[in-house]
């Protein structure tokens, strides 16, 4: 099984995924570091990373988002699911893998930003769970 690869945009400095933020990537406050392109959901985020990049991205490089309620979790905190060969982190709650499996797809293209994020969950499914 592959490690996941999707583009799931995750801020460096607080840890947050920039969909559940609703922060496009074309809106997204970018800089370059050591050659790679980091997005940061605000201005003074990026001034954070800027202080001590190192020690960010050692934090913040090990969270993962659950594909449906979009939680930031440590690997340690989630459930692992294989989805066509690929690894995804669901947060613990049972509620999200139900959802997830109903229309997989439309949840991976919301956790890389394909779609807009228009509520918690897809429309007709109870949007004021949240799992954190």
């Amino acid at each position: 099984m592959k490690e996941n690869k999707l583009k799931t945009p995750l801020c460096p400095a607080c840890g947050c995924s920039l969909v559940r933020l609703g922060i496009s990537i074309e809106n997204a406050v970018k800089t370059i570091y050591q050659g790679k392109e980091y997005l940061f959901c605000c201005e003074g985020c990026l001034q954070v990373f800027a202080r001590n990049p190192e020690a960010l991205l050692a934090e913040t490089g090990s969270l993962v988002i659950c594909p449906v309620c979009l939680a930031e979790k440590p690997k340690s905190h989630t459930v692992e699911v294989d989805y066509q060969g690929f690894k995804l982190y669901f947060c613990k709650c049972p509620h999200c893998k139900t959802v997830f499996w109903k229309d997989p797809e439309y949840y991976i293209k919301r956790l890389t930003g394909d779609v807009e994020f228009s509520g918690l969950f897809t429309e007709g499914q109870v949007s004021s769970f949240s799992c954190f």
